[in-house]
């Protein structure tokens, strides 16, 4: 897939009903073009959770619009019947820990969800080992999850995101757990899998060591999204 972007316009979530009705969004705006990897910052009780929430279908949006590149995939509600499909084939996750499956090793957790979305498991692991050897860790397809170490893990859980090539990927604080060194490896990978596989990336961090390194940022404050023109500085 890839080459789509993501567009949201308007977007709330309101808990509660009446007199004890509370936003954790009010009003979010966003627009991440194919091929480009923007950060999404904010303090604690911003409102981010509740958005990468949203935008991965995993809660429903009380209001706005959003659209994968011309499909309008929510419109004052989900305007498409299979989310679990939409989550698994148009939504890539990259989460702060790897949670790779322990008893599966580095080949099969990357194929597990072409397998399931009725891909044959040769083609599965065929496309996996694709990934993998992009991302430097094919000598470690047979390898289980235990014995990679903290980079090789991460390298690997980017792989599951990308292996279905949704047009989105949502990366959650994905360098928290790493050295300097291995984050800004993590960024370089995010930026050129998003420019090969035209794949929009949004990454939600803390991480001061990868914030200058995005040339757009969308800063988010009381539930409110601010985009900013970011440092742009070099992650190599």
């Amino acid at each position: 897939m890839g080459g789509k972007g993501i567009k949201i316009e308007g977007m709330k979530k309101r808990y509660g009903e009446g007199d004890t009705a509370a936003y954790a969004l009010k009003d979010v705006d966003m627009d991440v073009a194919p091929g480009e990897v923007v950060g999404l910052i904010g303090p604690s009780g911003s409102g981010k959770s509740t958005l990468l929430k949203c935008l991965g279908a995993v809660i429903d949006p009380t209001e706005g619009r959003m659209m994968l590149g011309d499909e309008v995939i929510f419109d004052n509600g989900w305007k498409v019947k299979d989310l679990c499909a939409l989550r698994r084939d148009k939504i890539g996750f990259v989460f702060q820990a790897p949670y790779l499956i322990p008893f599966l090793n580095v080949l099969d957790n990357v194929a597990l969800l072409p397998m399931l979305a009725g891909l044959h498991n040769d083609e599965a692991r065929e496309k996996a080992m694709e990934l993998l050897t992009a991302l430097d860790v094919q000598h470690r397809a047979d390898a289980m999850p235990s014995r990679l170490s903290g980079g090789e893990q991460q390298r690997v859980a980017i792989a599951r995101g990308l292996v279905n090539r949704p047009p989105v990927i949502l990366a959650d604080e994905p360098t928290a757990p790493l050295d300097s060194k291995r984050a800004m490896a993590v960024v370089r990978i995010l930026n050129e899998m998003a420019l090969k596989l035209q794949t929009a990336i949004i990454v939600v961090t803390h991480d001061e060591k990868i914030i200058p390194t995005f040339k757009r940022i969308y800063h988010i404050r009381d539930g409110v999204t601010h985009e900013e023109v970011g440092e742009g500085r070099s992650y190599k």
